[in-house]
């Protein structure tokens, strides 16, 4: 391809349109929001400019610290549900049939096609209390004690003790399956692309070799696949860190993440200047993970180059 110095114009011409929307629509507003973190609430409605980091000092409190650590809590969960899941999905896509995989990419990709709202609401009718799950677990008591009469153990029937449904709503279990619910594609879908292009022929050599599938899986396919394990991990973990639906409709008054602590700022209690804050907080930390990641993709590149 032709340096774009060879073609100015060219370049130009299709480079100052998306520029100039990033800038309008993202850059600005973004700078405005920054701006507004150092300020402070006047009124019902005005915002007093004085540049002091006093909503910065403010979020230290170890109220919205202990919100933090655990919205850092839920998203690690959440991340490490999804690698362990998302690994045997897309190993499993990865060693599929040619003629299958598209499909099986299709399903895992079919779930962006409809709205996170009604998705939400659809687990939310799964994990009620008279929901598919629960529905499911009375059926299996229902079948264990009859299984129980036939053998001969009917003293083992829980004294004929009618079924208790599970509570799985509104509680800290209901907002890590959500957000693994949600963010499990974002996991198997770089975990895939690392896997499909390992070379196939690095296993069969260490299984000549003698070592076993574990062994080969941990030395071998493991390490291929770094970069999706990593880009996955970090398209996983940042999302589910400044979730806001998802505890917000799943979870109970102890589960609420610190997003939903910004949006009660910016809504109920009308303090945008500590909402900013506190949203720039979370945008910090993004920063430092890609940061971290563009660190570690330089490092590997270099180990390559030198090899």
């Amino acid at each position: 391809m032709d340096s774009w110095r060879k073609n100015p114009l060219v370049f130009w011409v299709f480079a100052i349109p998306p520029a100039a929307w990033l800038a309008l629509f993202f850059i600005v507003p973004l700078g405005l929001i920054w701006v507004i973190s150092f300020g402070e609430k006047s009124g019902l409605v005005d915002i007093q400019i004085t540049w002091v980091a006093d909503n910065y000092m403010r979020a230290m409190d170890p109220l919205y610290l202990q919100i933090f650590l655990k919205s850092f809590w839920y998203a690690g969960i959440t991340t490490i549900v999804c690698l362990l899941v998302g690994f045997v999905v897309a190993t499993a896509i990865t060693f599929a049939p040619a003629r299958q995989r598209p499909i099986l990419l299709l399903l895992v990709m079919l779930p962006f096609w409809t709205n996170l709202l009604i998705r939400t609401y659809a687990l939310i009718a799964v994990l009620r209390t008279k929901g598919s799950v629960n529905a499911g677990l009375e059926k299996l008591w229902e079948w264990g004690n009859q299984l129980l009469g036939l053998l001969g153990l009917g003293q083992f029937q829980l004294l004929g003790a009618q079924f208790e449904p599970v509570h799985l709503l509104y509680n800290n279990f209901a907002v890590v399956a959500g957000l693994v619910y949600v963010h499990l594609p974002f996991m198997v879908l770089p975990l895939y692309a690392a896997l499909a292009r390992m070379d196939r022929s690095y296993i069969e050599a260490s299984l000549d070799l003698g070592a076993g599938q574990l062994r080969t899986f941990a030395s071998v396919v493991v390490p291929l696949a770094a970069p999706g394990i990593v880009s996955g991990v970090i398209i996983t973990f940042v999302p589910a860190l400044g979730s806001f639906l998802t505890p917000d409709l799943l979870g109970g008054t102890d589960s609420q993440m610190i997003a939903n602590v910004i949006e009660r700022q910016f809504k109920s209690a009308n303090d945008w200047p500590f909402g900013a804050a506190l949203s720039f907080i979370l945008m910090y930390i993004t920063f430092f993970a890609i940061a971290v990641r563009s660190m570690w993709a330089a490092r590997q590149d270099t180990r390559e180059n030198m090899v």
